[in-house]
């Protein structure tokens, strides 16, 4: 539980010390693996940054381990789950607290939340990063009636909406929200082009999995659950794979699904299926792949993909918003269907067989991917957080 700070020491601490700033997120797994960056871009500035999350899935000592001060704060996703209502309990008290130059929030739940009280209790300014509304193009009904119902109330509470993707730049300003002037459209959260660029013989997964140099790697990094749609892309595998003898499937990442993904691998032999868990060596194991597959059926800017193109490799992914956005489709790679189960199993078959392809599009995806330079989204982000912190 957060202390309670007299409100003549808040006041001091407001007028020694106006740089601090908070990020909020649902998990401290969202901020350790897209904002550590950007929270050590703040300590360059000359801020003292702190973080609001539920260390409920782990990696809060990475985000702390950068120098960031952690509050445990017991986020649940779904906007139903009554622990929200501990979590709203122990921000208010945060925030009660401490006064925050600026404020960065992220996820929906925790978003909507962190931007009411952040007006309720006087902070300073608030960037919310969209990381792909979850009203959509598609998307179902009961998802436009909460969360585009909850963007339209929280909109008053936002100084400022970072968005990453065509079509939630278009509803941002349905929303209300003008471009350069509260609306900044940045290239996600940046790909480190040094740490993936091509080195081939960087890595060891063939050797940890006993595979041969000539077998095809196709992977997919993704969190394993009902969004990632991992079911989808094993009916697929399943489809392929007696044409494709060498090819071999890497999951990489963990969550909810693993134990019905195993078991469903499991009861229906699906062969050459590999679980690999968490791993910190991602950026190794890309340059031992073949082709990185994405089968979500809902995306902002994904990671994985412009991690891939960094790497030089093709891309398997469903037609869906943000994967779309990366992948020109039979140019980086290919675009499926969401639901297609022949269509995956056709494309992933085609690149599979088609050495001579798989380069021609890794070198596409890999000039194309420049433009999302983590250098250069760094760039953006300065400029958009002087301006706020300016306020």
């Amino acid at each position: 539980m957060v202390r309670r700070t007299p409100k003549r020491e808040r006041d001091n601490t407001h007028r020694h010390n106006t740089r601090k700033v908070l990020f909020i997120a649902s998990v401290y797994t969202h901020l350790a693996a897209f904002h550590l960056p950007f929270m050590r871009l703040l300590q360059r500035m000359g801020c003292e940054v702190h973080a609001a999350a539920s260390s409920a899935e782990g990696r809060k000592e990475d985000v702390k381990a950068w120098g960031v001060t952690c509050w445990d704060v017991p986020f649940a996703r779904s906007p139903y789950s009554p622990a929200n209502l501990q979590a709203f309990r122990q921000l208010r008290a945060l925030l009660k607290a401490h006064h925050f130059a600026l404020i960065h929030v992220h996820t929906p739940v925790a978003a909507f939340m962190g931007r009411y009280l952040a007006k309720a209790t006087g902070q300073g300014p608030v960037l919310y990063t969209a990381h792909g509304f979850h009203f959509y193009r598609g998307a179902p009904r009961k998802n436009w009636l909460i969360y585009y119902t909850a963007e339209r109330i929280a909109a008053r509470w936002t100084d400022g909406l970072i968005v990453m993707n065509d079509e939630d730049f278009e509803n941002a300003r349905r929303l209300g929200f003008e471009p350069e002037k509260n609306l900044f459209y940045v290239y996600g959260v940046g790909v480190d082009l040094t740490r993936y660029s091509p080195s081939p013989g960087a890595g060891s997964i063939r050797a940890e999995l006993g595979l041969r140099r000539n077998d095809v790697i196709v992977t997919c990094v993704a969190e394993l659950n009902a969004n990632k749609n991992h079911v989808f892309l094993l009916d697929a595998w399943q489809s392929l794979s007696p044409r494709c003898g060498s090819a071999h499937l890497l999951l990489v990442g963990t969550g909810e699904k693993v134990v019905e993904l195993r078991r469903k691998v499991e009861q229906e032999q699906i062969p050459r299926v590999h679980f690999l868990g968490y791993r910190k060596d991602v950026p190794q194991i890309l340059q031992e792949t073949d082709i990185l597959t994405l089968v979500s059926k809902r995306e902002g800017l994904p990671k994985c993909i412009m991690e891939a193109m960094a790497s030089g490799k093709p891309v398997v992914a469903t037609n869906v918003r943000g994967s779309r956005d990366l992948v020109d489709h039979g140019k980086t790679g290919l675009l499926v269907e969401l639901g297609d189960v022949n269509g995956l199993a056709a494309a992933l078959e085609n690149l599979i067989t088609s050495p001579d392809l798989r380069a021609d599009m890794g070198r596409v995806g890999l000039e194309k991917i420049k433009d999302y330079s983590l250098e250069k989204v760094l760039k953006e982000m300065n400029a958009i957080y002087g301006r706020y912190l300016g306020k």
